[in-house]
């Protein structure tokens, strides 16, 4: 089974990614994870990807997918896999489809989180607000600034992906304001059925 996950910041593709991994046993892949793995381990990757870092430039979409396409040849990825926020654009969907292609693997289905932008930002209020009051710290992303700076790059990028895996008929969607059990049934219906 091979997934992506489809959504803004907020909208719990993580919470549903780790219930996937734990009931799948398939790996949720992370590209920025997957990045700082592969300049660790020291690949050809890797190595591309720490100069580009190292000279403050944005990783390119081939060096991501690159990553990607290194990481799924690993044994716990035979099975399948989910990524969760990648593909961001047009370019690395189109990158990602040729790349599996070439390797004889395809897509099983692309889940959106459809949500509701202004109940999202009194969530993660919500959650930062609970996180601090338990006394942990609070996550990055649950700045009031950050989250609004990443749901408009997410508009501005992100959003077109939805409607190209639509056209190849592979784009189903979740309602990602229902409860966390709610989105998983709905989530575990479209699993069974693709």
């Amino acid at each position: 089974m091979r997934l992506i996950l489809l959504g803004p910041p907020g909208a719990g593709k993580g919470t549903q990614a780790q219930l996937l991994v734990e009931k799948y046993g398939i790996p949720q892949l992370s590209t920025g994870d997957m990045l700082r793995a592969a300049v660790a381990a020291g690949t050809e990757v890797g190595r591309k990807a720490q100069a580009i870092i190292e000279a403050g430039e944005l990783v390119s979409d081939d060096i991501v997918v690159g990553i990607v396409a290194e990481r799924i040849e690993e044994e716990d990825a035979k099975g399948g896999f989910i990524l969760d926020g990648f593909p961001r654009t047009i370019p690395q969907a189109d990158a990602l489809d040729s790349m599996l292609a070439e390797r004889g693997l395809a897509l099983d289905a692309v889940i959106e989180f459809k949500v509701d932008e202004a109940q999202l930002v009194h969530r993660i209020e919500r959650r930062a607000a609970e996180t601090a009051a338990a006394g942990k710290p609070i996550r990055k992303d649950d700045n009031p600034e950050v989250f609004q700076r990443r749901l408009r790059e997410f508009r501005e990028a992100t959003v077109a992906v939805g409607p190209f895996y639509r056209e190849r008929g592979l784009l189903r969607t979740v309602d990602g304001m229902a409860p966390v059990e709610a989105v998983t049934r709905q989530i575990e219906q479209i699993v069974s059925a693709a």
